[in-house]
Parts: C-alpha cells; structure tokens; sequence
C-alpha cells in the first residue's frame, strides 16, 4: 500500500510553484542578494589602478592560487574589488573551529549543548573570520604595494582603508549569507560561491571558443571537452547521491497498558562525507610554490626553482601529491565531521542497535570499519573527478574553470538547493491536502 507521503512525492511538479507564493518570495529574495553580490564583485579596491593590476594579474597569478581563488570570488581577485576576498576566510574560520571541537573539551562541551551551544560556536566563528580577514587583507595590501605602480599612493592610509574594506566586504558577504540560508533557499554561502563561479563560466566558455577559433584548440577536442563536462556533471550526481544505509532495530516498548511494535529506520553514510574540502585543500597547497614564484618573478634559491618546476600543472610529482593529499584530506576530514563513538552513544541512549552488533563500543567499531571502507570509494571518485580536468587544464589549455572542484561545487550545491526547493513544495502540496480533507469533513 502507498503513502499518501509517497504518491505526493511521486506527483510532485514544478508547475506547482505558480501557486507556492511564500517559496517565489523565497526564490526573488535569493536571487536579488546574489545579484546585490555580483555588483560588488565589479566596484573596484580604492587608491589603486585597476589597468595596471589586470595586467600583472594576467600575465604572472592567473594560474597560480591566486586563479582558483579568483574563480571562488566571481572575478574579484582579478578586478581587485572590494569583495576580493569572498566567503573564504569565513570557510577557513569554519573549518578551524570544526578541527578544534575534536581536540579542546570546552568547544566539544559546548558543541553537545544543542542549539545554545551551535550558537556560541557561530559566535566564534565570526570573530575568527574578522582575524582571518585582516590578515589577509593587509597581507594584500602589502601585495599590492609591491607591484609597482598600482598602487596610486602607497603608504599606511591605503593599508588601513584596505584592511576595512576588505573585511568589510567578506563580513557583509557573510551577513547576507545568512539572509539567504533565513529568508531565501538554499544554503546561502554556498550559494554565493557557486554564483562566483557560475557569473564566470560564459567568459570561460568564450575563452575557450576564441582559442579554437586561433587554432590553439582543435574542433575535437572542443566536442571531447563538452561531452566530457557532461559525464563527469552525470558522474558527480550519482556519486553525491549514493549512500549505504546501515539498518538500525528498535525493540518493542511499553507505553502504559499499550504495547507499542518494534521499528526499524536507516542509518545513511554518504559515500562523500567530506564534500569538495579535500580538493580545495589540496589544490591550495600545491599551488602555494608556482605562486609566490610568480611574485619573485622566478627568483629565488635554486631548490625553490626546481621545486617550482616539479610542481607545474600536468607534471608527474604534481599529479602524485595531488591524489595523495585527496585522499588524505578526504579521510582527516571526515573523521572531524563523522564521530562514530558518539552516533553509537547517541543510538543506545535511545535503544537503537544494529542487527547482529552489541551497542555500544561494538557499534561503534563497526560503524567506523563501514565509514572507513566508503570512505576509500569517496577519496577515489574525488581523485578521478580532480585528475582528468586537471590534466586537460595542463595539456589542453582547457579553461581553469573545467576542473573538477568548480564542477563538484556548483553540482553539489544545485542538488542541495533543488532538493530544498523540492521540499517547500512537498509541504505546499501537504497543506493542500489538508485543507481539502478539512473542507470535506465540514460538508459530512
């Protein structure tokens, strides 16, 4: 027998959305903040040449760091405006705090008292994301500085109003974040990331058409690209979707005189637990050498330089550290975000258990033999999805923004998203439903 849950779902359209109007006010609001973002990536840093910059910037960090930061910030590193540095610190701060809940008892406790505690880590986590955010910005402002003439004025004035634009930019961008995850759909500062790097795909695309049209990139391999993009766009969703659901027992209870059935729920374990963090990480460190490189102009000691070269896009021991850390960021961090010890605390306090494995320390052994196991699958489909793209980057001169990360977030957040917008109109349909069955029952 279906679920009237069930066939909802089954029938659910989006030509119900007309009629959803708390979900378009929704839908509008998002889509008006990423537009208030994308307007603020193209106002310009104050006190420096923005003609000067794009120069530097393309010809010596458009393929370092500096290339994917600028495909994280919509453009902003290369046009240096006043949102150049995007959500990242608040990302950084984010993560910093999830690793420090693993080793400081005060934010453990405090992470285990709900939502009054979530609420003093959030708390937390902005104030680390303003420190994050002078460092960095004065650290560009020194950057700046140093690139000749584009700084028009240099000195402790335009390092002082750098600093407060910068990270008066990264914390409005984290306040209307916010607005959009409250008052909009989506998870917002996903949203803003994957906006960044969707604003910039046409040009990607252009890019890439004007190198076929030169000759540098041949009709075919123009065709492979976009096929390509599409099985790997097709790969992706597969892979984010699958899960392995441990099959969880609850026994028979008591409740006064009435004896209440045993039931069973599932326990999913996502085959990607710890999402598109391990590539970014990866990717950061590799590219930190090219990129200060890139500020010295190629000098420096003799071991920087051929460390320098080893390290450039395509080449073997690139490759190599590139899967290694993957893997290994894809294991560190999913043993941050997952603690199989507290799930099986969590399911024996409320008398769950796995069929044939003793609650408690069992369980939690055996949850994490499972984790460990996805886990490897997780780290190899990221390492594919990160490998190919990257090699045609390298031997192709495929646009930056083909590569895998910016693929895994953009189809990453869209399915969340999708997935959030569905869920507004399940609920809208409910109501529908239940007002059509109170009219019924007036009219009996």
């Amino acid at each position: 027998m279906v679920s009237a849950a069930e066939q909802l779902a089954a029938n659910l359209n989006f030509s119900a959305l007309g009629k959803a109007e708390e979900l378009k006010k929704r839908i509008w609001f998002t889509l008006g903040a990423l537009l208030v973002y994308r307007f603020g990536t193209y106002i310009p840093l104050p006190g420096i040449d923005p003609a000067a910059w794009d120069e530097i910037f393309s010809k010596n960090l458009a393929g370092g760091i500096f290339g994917m930061f600028n495909m994280f910030a919509g453009g902003g590193i290369h046009r240096m405006a006043i949102f150049a540095l995007n959500i990242m610190p608040y990302i950084s701060a984010s993560i910093i705090l999830q690793l420090m809940t693993t080793v400081s008892p005060t934010l453990e406790a405090l992470k285990k008292e709900g939502e009054q505690g979530r609420k003093v880590i959030n708390q937390y986590t902005r104030y680390l994301t303003v420190l994050l955010a002078v460092v960095q910005a004065y650290g560009i402002s020194l950057g700046l500085e140093g690139q000749g003439t584009v700084v028009v004025e240099p000195g402790w004035f335009f390092r002082i109003a750098t600093v407060i634009t910068l990270t008066g930019g990264t914390m409005f961008l984290m306040w209307l974040g916010e607005q959009i995850t409250a008052r909009g759909i989506g998870n917002g500062i996903s949203l803003i990331i994957m906006a960044g790097i969707v604003a910039e795909l046409p040009r990607a695309i252009a890019q890439m058409l004007e190198l076929g049209r030169n000759g540098q990139l041949s009709t075919g391999l123009m065709l492979v690209v976009i096929v390509f993009a599409a099985v790997v766009i097709a790969f992706i969703v597969f892979m984010e979707r699958a899960q392995r659901r441990l099959l969880i027992q609850y026994p028979k209870r008591q409740v006064g005189n009435r004896m209440f059935e045993g039931q069973s729920s599932h326990l999913p374990l996502k085959l990607n637990t710890s999402g598109v963090i391990p590539p970014i990480f990866a990717s950061s460190l590799l590219l930190l050498p090219s990129t200060l490189a890139s500020f010295n102009q190629g000098q420096g000691p003799e071991w920087f330089i051929t460390v320098t070269a080893l390290l450039g896009h395509g080449r073997p021991l690139f490759l190599f550290l590139y899967i290694a850390l993957i893997v290994f960021f894809a294991f560190f961090y999913t043993a941050v975000v997952f603690n199989p010890t507290e799930t099986a605390d969590n399911l024996k306090k409320h008398g769950g258990f796995i069929p044939g494995i003793r609650p408690g320390e069992r369980t939690a052994e055996y949850i994490d033999y499972v984790l460990t196991r996805i886990t490897v699958v997780g780290a190899g489909y990221l390492s594919i999805v990160c490998l190919i793209p990257e090699m045609l980057i390298s031997y192709a001169t495929v646009p930056f923004y083909f590569g895998g990360t910016s693929l895994l977030i953009v189809v990453s957040v869209t399915m969340d998203t999708v997935a959030q917008i569905q869920g507004y109109l399940l609920a809208h349909q409910y109501e529908g439903l239940i007002k059509r069955s109170k009219l019924r029952g007036r009219r009996r």
